[in-house]
C-alpha cells in the first residue's frame, strides 16, 4: 500500500493578469492550506487571448519565495531548452536559499513553439528537445554538487511528460516526482513502463512520487488516481480573477485521504 501523504498543489498560471493579482493568489494560495504553489514556464499565455498579458517564472518564484512561509513553490514546468542549464540550476539554488529550502524543480522537454521562435530558441523535434531534456539534467545536477554555497538540501527534481521511450527514462534515472497526464488507463500503463526503466536504472518506483493535474470531476475521480499510486494533485488556475473557490474542499478531502492513511 501507498502511505505517501496526499498533496494539493495549485498552479497560478501568469496570464492576463496585473502582478498584484498573482501576488494576492499566492497569500490566499497558502493561507487555505494548500502544500505546492505552481507557475508555469512560457513567455506568452497558452489560452485567451494569444497577446495578452503575462509574466515570466523565475524571477516570479524568486518573489514568492520571499513572499511565502511554508508551500513549496515551483515551476509545472520550466521549459528544458530556454536557458543555460548550469544558469538554470545556479537560478534554481538561489531560489532554494531565497525560500528556505522550499524549492520543487519541475523541469520539461518543451513544447509551445512561439516560445521557441519569439524569443530565439531553436525549437528543434520532440526527439531532439527530449535528448537536450536529457542532457541538461546531467549538467543541472552536476552543477548543484558545484555550487558554493550548494542547495540547502538535494532539491527534489520534478519531471513532467509521459513520452515512453525518453521521457520516461529521464524520469527513472533523475525525478524525485514524476507530473503525468491522461486518465487511469493511460497512467496505469505508462507506470508499468517507468517501472521497467526504473528497473533498468537501479531505482525503486515507489520513491518517485507521483503527480498530475486535479481531475475536473473532482474527488470521485480523483479516488481512482489515488488508488494507483498518485498523491499529488495540482489545480490549475488562471487570471484574471484567480478563483480559488475549489480548494477548500480538495484540502478538506486531502485531510481526510491522511487521516485515513494514518490509521
Amino acid at each position: 500500500m501507498n502511505t505517501r501523504p496526499v498533496r494539493i498543489g495549485i498552479q497560478l498560471q501568469p496570464q492576463h493578469a496585473d502582478y498584484p493579482r498573482l501576488r494576492d493568489a499566492v497569500l490566499r494560495a497558502e493561507d487555505l492550506g494548500v502544500d505546492v504553489v505552481f507557475n508555469w514556464d512560457h513567455f506568452f499565455p497558452l489560452n485567451g487571448d494569444p497577446d495578452g498579458k503575462h509574466f515570466e517564472c523565475w524571477t516570479m518564484l524568486g518573489a514568492w519565495a520571499e513572499q511565502t512561509e511554508r508551500v513549496q513553490i515551483g515551476a509545472l514546468v520550466s521549459g528544458g531548452g530556454y536557458r543555460n542549464p548550469d544558469l538554470l540550476a545556479d537560478m534554481a539554488r538561489t531560489v532554494d536559499h531565497i525560500s528556505g529550502g522550499r524549492l520543487i524543480f519541475g523541469i520539461g522537454g518543451g513544447w509551445f513553439e512561439k516560445d521557441y521562435d519569439e524569443y530565439g530558441y531553436p525549437f528543434g523535434t520532440p526527439g531532439s528537445r527530449l535528448n537536450l531534456l536529457g542532457e541538461n539534467l546531467a549538467r543541472i545536477t552536476a552543477r548543484w554538487e558545484r555550487l558554493n554555497p550548494p542547495p540547502l538540501r538535494p532539491i527534489p527534481v520534478l519531471i513532467g511528460g509521459g513520452g515512453e521511450r525518453k521521457t520516461l527514462r529521464h524520469v527513472a534515472r533523475y525525478a524525485d516526482i514524476w507530473h503525468a497526464f491522461g486518465g487511469p488507463d493511460t497512467q496505469a500503463r505508462k507506470a508499468a513502463i517507468l517501472a521497467e526503466h526504473c528497473a533498468a536504472a537501479g531505482r525503486d518506483p515507489g520513491r518517485i512520487e507521483r503527480s498530475t493535474a486535479a481531475p475536473r470531476g473532482g474527488a470521485a475521480d480523483a479516488k481512482v488516481l489515488l488508488d494507483l499510486g498518485v498523491t499529488l494533485f495540482t489545480i490549475g488556475v488562471s487570471g484574471p480573477d484567480y478563483d480559488l473557490g475549489v480548494v477548500p474542499e480538495w484540502v478538506k478531502w486531502r485531510n481526510a485521504r491522511n487521516k485515513d492513511r494514518e490509521q
